[in-house]
């Protein structure tokens, strides 16, 4: 698995909710969803709290879990911000997905925004699947979200560009405007996505005042490949979407699977 206790330290974790703003429609379906499981839900690679919270502020317990202490740490300051019943309903752990032990069984398990492709292995996506489904209760369900290989990106082996191209992002303690660039690499072989997020932080004069490469390492997955990583993790197949709309699948877009934990 990558390290992303690592990669989302710092920096990163600074400034990871001006970059990483979401999918369309993501948090409005997390939550729908968790509304229709019921309490208690599971959030792997819950971060910053970015779908989390929603989550909460709806009604349902839940736990979020994540390797990135630093990201815990931006959650737990939003927590600090709810009120009292949204933070009695969220509980926040230090760990890995592929290992985790809670003491409890959850009737909805979540992976969003692509967090499941930090396993960059056949083994930890197996061991982090079979955790989610030890965590299900009898009928309980599997929601994670990856994104589809874009041929056209596969082909070109590299994509190096500014990251929201004509937005201006905002260092959150100093005010200083930054910029950012992603670079990455495709690894055809081991189907590695490899690089890093580039920030700039520049004073009001232009100036760059620092510079933090942010690496990244991800492994993308294919659709039928996913598919038979859930069956082998003990899982059915309910739906796989395209985008959080409930649109249909298509290569190059997004995979949202919803499967649940098969009967004995």
């Amino acid at each position: 698995m990558s390290d992303a206790g690592a990669e989302y330290q710092g920096e990163r974790a600074v400034l990871y909710d001006q970059v990483a703003t979401g999918l369309d429609g993501d948090v409005a379906y997390y939550v729908d969803e968790a509304r229709a499981s019921g309490s208690p839900v599971l959030e792997l690679g819950c971060g910053t709290g970015r779908i989390l919270i929603p989550v909460a502020e709806a009604g349902i317990r839940v736990v979020g879990l994540d390797a990135s202490a630093d990201m815990l740490s931006v959650a737990h300051a939003k927590l600090t911000a709810c009120g009292p019943d949204v933070r009695r309903r969220t509980q926040l752990v230090h760990g890995d997905m592929r290992s985790f032990q809670l003491s409890e069984q959850f009737t909805l398990v979540t992976i969003p925004y692509r967090a499941f492709l930090h396993n960059l292995s056949l083994e930890d996506e197996l061991r982090t699947l079979q955790r989610a489904c030890d965590h299900l209760t009898e009928d309980g369900r599997l929601i994670l979200n990856a994104f589809d290989p874009s041929v056209r990106l596969l082909a070109a082996g590299r994509l190096s560009r500014p990251l929201h191209e004509g937005k201006e992002i905002r260092h959150p303690r100093t005010g200083n405007r930054v910029t950012v660039r992603e670079d990455f690499r495709y690894d055809l072989e081991r189907q590695l996505v490899d690089g890093a997020f580039v920030y700039e932080e520049r004073e009001a004069g232009g100036r760059v005042v620092k510079t933090t490469h942010a690496p990244l390492t991800l492994r993308y997955v294919f659709r039928y490949e996913m598919e038979h990583l859930l069956a082998r993790a003990g899982f059915v197949v309910e739906t796989l979407f395209g985008d959080f709309r409930r649109g249909p699948f298509k290569a190059g877009g997004e995979q949202v699977w919803v499967a649940r934990k098969r009967g004995v």
